[in-house]
């Protein structure tokens, strides 16, 4: 019997290339505070991953003082905007979770975002068919990735044992939370976000916990289509 029953994904820079999108619209709302200097890469080095009340948190640390209590609504809004016309599948996206049904595997959505920004990611990008009751956020937990909670709920969703899923994650901090939930996990590095430095994130997801680390959904499928045996936990 193959052991990986269930996929758990990543949503953003797995599925959806959508993290220099939210990268820029945290970036543009911290100019509009007046860190003038904030940049995506900034924000990306540090966070990738990460729940925005972390975000929210060093955002006030670098302003000096609190931040708007709006602070996410307002990336939110802005990066929803932009969403109606540049939001873009991951090359595969579709192929990889059609292939994963056809062969009876479960899936689910673990993502840091809220649960208005996973709904409309999924809308928009026309993945919503394939989640349902699975779709997870960050937002029904009490602590966000790299904590295991997500992780846990998605399972708890799945009705599967962690032995029996495998993670897809873009972030070191995603891997450790589902390592720590006891889920083996593979990395993915294909999002745009990550041109010019995929060898080196790929070693950060390696050292993280990532079982394997893919450039391309289409390995992906081959890998997840391929176990007959259990991966690391």
């Amino acid at each position: 019997m193959v052991s990986v029953r269930a996929v758990i994904f990543d949503l953003d820079g797995c599925l959806v290339d959508s993290e220099p999108l939210s990268l820029e619209a945290i970036a543009c709302e911290m100019r509009a505070l007046g860190i003038g200097d904030a940049s995506a890469q900034e924000i990306g080095d540090r966070f990738l991953g990460v729940a925005m009340p972390v975000i929210a948190d060093y955002v006030s640390g670098r302003l000096g003082a609190p931040v708007p209590a709006n602070f996410a609504e307002r990336v939110e809004a802005r990066l929803l905007a932009t969403y109606q016309t540049e939001l873009r599948q991951i090359p595969g996206a579709s192929k990889l979770l059609a292939g994963l049904a056809a062969e009876g595997r479960a899936m689910a959505i673990a993502t840091g975002g809220s649960l208005r920004r996973m709904a409309a990611t999924l809308e928009l990008s026309g993945l919503d068919g394939w989640f349902g009751a699975t779709a997870t956020s960050a937002a029904e937990v009490r602590q966000g990735k790299p904590a295991p909670d997500i992780f846990l709920l998605a399972l708890e969703r799945l009705g599967m044992a962690a032995c029996d899923c495998v993670v897809l994650e873009d972030s070191p901090h995603g891997i450790k939370g589902a390592r720590e939930a006891g889920i083996p996990a593979i990395g993915f590095v294909g999002g745009s976000h990550l041109d010019g430095k995929r060898s080196q994130h790929a070693a950060l997801l390696r050292d993280a916990g990532a079982d394997q680390v893919f450039e391309r959904l289409e390995d992906v499928a081959g890998f997840i289509l391929s176990r007959t045996e259990r991966l690391t936990t």
